[in-house]
Formats: C-alpha cells, structure tokens, sequence
C-alpha cells in the first residue's frame, strides 16, 4: 500500500490482521468451519447411520428387485439357484462319494439344503460387500452419506433373499418328514447372530475391496475352499473321523463360523424333528455363535468406520 505526496510516493504498510499469527485449526475454530468429508465420531456415526435405515431398506429391496430383472424367471431364480447347486452336490457328495455318512435320504436331503441356504447367505453377504463401495464409486462420490449403508444394504438384501428361500427350505422339511416344531423358533436367533456376522464380515470386506478392486477376483477361490471346509456337503465331524485329523484342526473346522450358524440351523430344523434326526448339538455351539457375532460385527463395523473419510478418493 502506498500514498502519493508532492514530493513522491511513501510506502504505507497495512495494518495488522486479527487473523495474523492463527494455525489453521484456530482459525477454523474461530469462524467455526469444519472440514470437509472429515470422519464423525463413532457414536455420531452409529446415528448417522440409524437416520439413513429408511435409504439403507429401500436401497436393499431395489437391488433385490433388480437382481434378476433380465431372467424370464425372475425372483424365482433367488429360490433355483441354491437348490440347483444342492442338487449338483446330491449327486456328486451323496450319491457317487458316499458323504452323506450314516444319514438315509430323509434327513441328508434336508441336512444338505439347510446347508447350501445358510452358506449362500454368507457367501453372497462377503461377494457383494467386496464390491460394495468400489462398484458404487459414482454414489459414493455424488451424495454425502455414512459410506456404511451401502455393506450394510447389501447384507441386508442377502437376508431378505434368505427368508424368501426359507419357504421352499420349510416345504422340503415337511416333504421328508421333519414337521413343525418349537425347536423351529430357534432359526430367528440364528438368523439375527449369522446376519450381524455377516454384515461385520461385509464391512471389513467392504474397505479391503475399495483399496484392491482385484480382491473381488479372489474371493471366489476364498469362498469355495470355506465352503469344502464348513462342512455343506457332509457331515464335517464324520469326515473328520474319517481322516484321523489331528486334533486342532478338527476343533478348529468345527469352530469356524460357518460351521456354527449352519450346525444351529439344522438343530434348530432337524434335529429332535422325528425318528432319524441329527445327533443333539452340544451347548457350546450357542455361545460360538454369539461370541462370532460379536466380534465380526462390532470388529468389522469399528474396522470399516476408520477409514469413513477415504472412500472414493483418488
């Protein structure tokens, strides 16, 4: 700045902002700015995320409806698809490699649908929660919303494709002679414990997969060795006993949360349900579930939250 007299210019220096000597944070503070796409606190976060339970709802269903839109057969295929692929396994494990243990038709067809539902449930919950944030870029990048609603939507979605199957798990039960029961009020706790499980595991999945895209190739490999391990085909313990495994690895297979939810579903459906049943499933199961359930979803949800602020950058 400066001023002109008759005898030249004199330089006039500015006065002195207020603002002279505030870091960034001050000055933030002071003219009370906030960051942009900064993450919220964890309990903020949890609201946030309560507020968008009516978007997470209908985001689930229009993806369900969307799902096989293009198919002559449409939702129907919801239903085809696992019991198709329990019957490829019929075949192959119970027919031609003798699997099925000691278990006649009437209770190894229900033990293997059971089975072929509930893993399908965690299988489809990981594959699309892999693909969740980076397949959705454009969303993410559009609209301001806690990023977890997109996983948390997609298992959802997985749960309701479950429960339209269960009518079909329901009739194949009552067809082979496993009629209703209370034990069958057992499968609403373990739906509730394998679908936070599952929405935690989705959540974690969710993150890596927006970091590394190609983790969506993988999966698939990851997936099917889970499955031959978990014990959908045939009864793990049998084939266990079977192998002489050592000790460790059979309570290990045995322990694995897929194992768990399944081996509470088939309690809960079959077993105690007519004269050639299932063996009674030890106590322990219950509490392996819950603790699972715990871990995966308050881990998973606390995994994904960390990072709430990087998704869709660069």
């Amino acid at each position: 700045m400066s001023e002109t007299t008759h005898d030249g210019p004199v330089a006039v220096s500015a006065p002195p902002s207020p603002d002279d000597g505030l870091s960034p944070a001050e000055l933030a503070a002071k003219y009370g700015l906030a960051q942009s796409g900064a993450r919220p606190g964890l309990f903020e976060y949890v609201g946030q995320l309560w507020d968008r339970r009516h978007f997470i709802l209908a985001f689930s269903q229009a993806k369900l409806t969307a799902q096989y839109s293009q198919a002559k057969l449409g939702q129907l295929w919801q239903v085809a698809t696992p019991l198709l692929n329990a019957l490829v396994y019929f075949l192959i494990f119970g027919l031609l490699l003798g699997g099925r243990g000691e278990m006649k038709n009437n209770v190894y067809v229900p033990f293997l649908v059971t089975g072929v539902f509930v893993f399908t449930f965690t299988q489809s919950s990981v594959m699309s929660g892999v693909r969740s944030i980076s397949g959705n870029l454009g969303l993410v990048r559009a609209l301001h919303f806690p990023r977890a609603s997109l996983p948390v939507s997609f298992s959802l979605q997985q749960l309701q494709q479950l429960l339209f199957s269960m009518i079909v798990l329901l009739l194949i039960l009552i067809g082979f002679g496993h009629y209703p029961s209370w034990s069958w009020f057992l499968i609403l706790p373990a739906l509730a414990l394998q679908f936070v499980f599952n929405t935690g595991l989705a959540l974690i999945m969710a993150r890596a997969g927006s970091k590394t895209p190609d983790l969506a190739q993988l999966m698939p490999f990851v997936m099917r060795t889970w499955m031959y391990a978990s014990g959908v085909m045939f009864p793990l313990d049998y084939m266990l006993t079977k192998v002489t495994a050592p000790g460790w690895i059979a309570e290990a297979l045995l322990a694995n949360p897929a194992a768990v939810y399944m081996d509470l579903m088939r309690d809960a459906l079959i077993t105690g349900n007519g004269a050639e049943t299932l063996p009674a499933l030890p106590e322990h199961v219950w509490a392996l579930g819950l603790g699972w359930a715990l871990l995966l979803g308050i881990g998973g949800f606390i995994y994904f939250w960390k990072s709430e602020e990087k998704y869709g950058r660069g």
